[in-house]
């Protein structure tokens, strides 16, 4: 080599003029990158607002439910907004906290026909039909939501499984992957919600943690929408399509999960100093101090790097990407409503306040 000093000088220029590899985000900084266009509003009507007694030091405490869209479990959620207009709830209890399980509320004497609080007057009796809904375009978007997302594990074969979705429950069972979901052959994302599908006409709401649910007796009972819980432990799945789902909590778990655990049987508190007051439940409309909220579309390009960063953790702390992700473990990122000053001029501070 006649110029090896020329050689390595081209060498150096080249290697200064590559861009450095651009570091692999976290879910959390998708989440702060993602544009404001992809955050979607949360319609006041839409939360059930709990105000549970102050806690020892006297703090407040407040949790926010978001209520499942139509079409799913619109008959209880017609029930659990009757209750609230009622004022039914104000001065029940947390009577129930079962470790790794769930939080439940309602009536302490719910079990006691002699000392039980009456319900309002034309609460629906829902069937267990209702369970889940049975829609074919719903299937259908389930699956364009999964091929768009791939969450799942990566794994020889899964290409031609997002491209090709099996239409049977048999042609499932013999795709490399074997099933894709184990309480339900596909589940993915419906409007901001994590559902399932049994690939032919039926879809589901599906338990994850701060999963909100209606609690019943035996089957035929379905449950009036009185009694309420929230999943406090890993999601229990198997309560899938046996169990009404209505919503999840979005803001102020900690005030359920750290609550003393029930010290009898599955959780059940034995006496009424055990069990925390509830204040008042209301819709959220009718809550005043209520701040906006807004959730990441799952229909939005930054949801969907956010599900592959779940999925595939390739940020500095992690050494070898998991390949998949189990959909109770992308959570749908919920945060309060970002106040932007107006464009327009001359608009009072009380209009900013109630247009916000």
């Amino acid at each position: 080599m006649k110029h090896p000093l020329l050689l390595c000088a081209a060498l150096l220029a080249l290697s200064a003029a590559a861009p450095a590899p651009t570091p692999a985000l976290a879910p959390v900084e998708v989440i702060a990158a993602a544009p404001a266009a992809d955050w979607a509003p949360i319609a006041p009507s839409d939360l059930l607002v709990m105000d549970l007694a102050p806690d020892a030091k006297g703090a407040a405490r407040r949790v926010v439910i978001q209520l499942l869209p139509a079409p799913f479990s619109q008959g209880w959620i017609g029930n659990i907004r009757a209750l609230a207009a009622a004022k039914w709830w104000d001065g029940t209890s947390v009577n129930r906290v079962q470790d790794g399980y769930v939080v439940q509320w309602g009536d302490p004497d719910g079990e006691d026909k002699a000392k039980d609080k009456p319900l309002p007057a034309g609460l629906k009796v829902v069937p267990q039909t209702e369970y889940e809904i049975t829609d074919k375009s719903a299937v259908e978007r389930v699956q364009e939501a999964y091929r768009s997302l791939r969450i799942s594990r990566s794994v020889e074969g899964l290409a031609d499984i997002l491209a090709h979705p099996p239409k049977t429950l048999a042609d499932m069972r013999r795709t490399p992957i074997g099933d894709l979901d184990p309480y339900g052959p596909l589940s993915s994302f419906w409007g901001g919600w994590p559902v399932a599908t049994d690939l032919d006409t039926h879809t589901w709401p599906i338990h994850c943690y701060g999963t909100v649910g209606v609690g019943r007796d035996y089957p035929p009972d379905t449950g009036s929408g009185a009694e309420l819980y929230t999943v406090i432990g890993q999601a229990p799945r198997q309560l899938d399509r046996n169990i009404a789902v209505v919503g999840r909590v979005i803001e102020g778990m900690e005030h359920l999960s750290s609550l003393p655990r029930g010290t009898g049987d599955i959780g059940f508190y034995k006496t009424a100093e055990e069990r925390t007051t509830i204040r008042q439940i209301r819709i959220g409309t009718d809550v005043p101090d209520l701040p906006r909220y807004q959730y990441l579309s799952t229909e939005s390009a930054s949801f969907a790097r956010y599900a592959d960063a779940r999925a595939n953790r390739r940020d500095a702390f992690y050494i070898r990407p998991a390949g998949g992700v189990d959909i109770c473990n992308v959570p749908v990122p919920v945060r309060r409503a970002r106040w932007a000053p107006p464009k327009t001029s001359g608009q009072s501070l009380i209009d900013l306040i109630h247009s916000a």
